[in-house]
């Protein structure tokens, strides 16, 4: 375990003193995918903002603990986490336009991300930007820079928040459901893409999602949630394929699938 680089540790959550996730453990080495999937209302997103340090006022976490890199991030003030977010932790929303801000160019907005933790000029931050563009399918990056949020497609969007997330070469990616948003094919394209990037920097990532079909085509092991309490936990074609557990089987005779074999 010592080799991890995150591990949630026997984690209840709670919201206004209610308790909504429940003694969740789990751990996650460089490089590996963990899918944490449920029904909406599980807690999924939850966790994900729990590791952010974004709960917010009324959410906090009553027991447990969180380790990344030997580091607690449930005891650490905020001051000292913000310098892991954005550099060490990276994050991809759902809807990746409605984080953006509508009334400012993306590369406006990319440079802003990217000043905040060093020292960089626009031009310098729109090489890098149109750089990583290119990887995940946006050719023409120094338009998609010079754009406005509603300018671009949804799939263009996540692309932009996937970029924005990725730019610092975070060594732990939190992508909270991106694919639910956007039509198959560009889902598709979108988990290709997630995938380039750990194979590019060695990216570990935890990806909340009720699609079972991108759990299969991306995790090493997978979480099964429901009502915050874990259900299912284990290498992912174990889970899928082999689970004892009726609350996972029936979850995955009712969500969309990809094709297994989809390239």
């Amino acid at each position: 375990m010592n080799n991890s680089l995150l591990r949630v540790e026997h984690v209840t959550i709670s919201y206004n003193g209610k308790q909504v996730v429940s003694d969740v453990s789990f751990e996650l080495k460089q490089g590996e995918i963990l899918g944490i999937v449920g029904e909406s209302g599980s807690g999924k997103s939850t966790i994900i903002k729990a590791i952010m340090g974004l709960l917010g006022e009324e959410g906090m976490v009553t027991r447990g603990d969180i380790w990344y890199k030997g580091e607690n991030l449930t005891e650490m003030r905020e001051k000292n986490l913000r310098k892991y977010l954005g550099t060490e932790i990276g994050m991809v929303f759902q809807d990746c336009k409605a984080a953006l801000c509508p009334v400012r160019t993306i590369g406006v907005q990319i440079h802003e991300a990217v000043s905040e933790h060093e020292k960089i000029t626009i031009k310098e931050t729109r090489q890098r930007a149109a750089s990583l563009m290119k990887k995940i399918g946006l050719e023409d990056g120094n338009r998609v820079l010079d754009s406005y949020p509603f300018e671009l497609s949804g799939g263009m969007n996540q692309r932009v928040g996937i970029c924005t997330a990725m730019i610092m070469h975070p060594n732990l990616l939190l992508a909270d459901e991106p694919t639910s948003a956007l039509d198959v094919t560009v889902q598709k394209q979108v988990v290709e893409e997630l995938l380039l990037m750990r194979k590019e920097y060695h990216t570990a990532m935890i990806l909340v999602t009720h699609n079972i079909g991108v759990v299969r085509k991306m995790a090493d092991r997978i979480l099964v949630l429901k009502k915050g309490l874990v259900r299912d936990y284990g290498e992912t074609e174990k889970v899928l394929d082999h689970s004892q557990d009726d609350y996972t089987q029936k979850l995955m005779n009712s969500v969309l699938h990809l094709k297994r074999d989809a390239e």
